[in-house]
């Protein structure tokens, strides 16, 4: 029997008009603490996000998004944040903010497979 990893997951959002409050759902962010495990995966859905708001900076959204993914797997290039410890870098994703890019509240749940929960929770809440 494989052991169950306890993890939290939050959904990448992008708010393309903060005041309407209007959201895409645009990726996942998964950790582990115990596996110093995190994950974030993201895409681009550019029909809805125009469809919200046709003057929204796309090119500038996915910047931000590639920063998340960067912050998340701590990469060298990712600015101090990445630099930080896992528990951390999740916690610096996860803070409630007032900008295009937001995350819903974590949410926790058990799994064996961390790297298949994570894919499976990005097809369920963004695919």
């Amino acid at each position: 029997m494989q052991e169950k990893h306890l993890y939290e997951y939050a959904v990448i959002r992008v708010v393309p008009r903060v005041e309407r409050e209007e959201f895409v759902n645009a990726g996942i962010v998964l950790f582990c603490k115990r596996q110093r495990f995190i994950k974030v995966l993201f895409t681009v859905n550019e029909p809805k996000l125009t469809m919200l708001a046709p003057e929204a900076d796309i090119d500038q959204i996915r910047l931000n998004l590639e920063s998340f993914e960067k912050i998340g797997r701590g990469a060298k290039d990712g600015g101090p944040i990445a630099r930080l410890e896992v528990p951390e870098r999740f916690r610096w994703l996860t803070a409630v903010r007032s900008s295009v890019i937001q995350t819903s509240r974590p949410h926790p749940g058990l799994c064996d497979d961390l790297e298949y929960r994570a894919q499976k929770l990005f097809e369920d809440y963004v695919l």
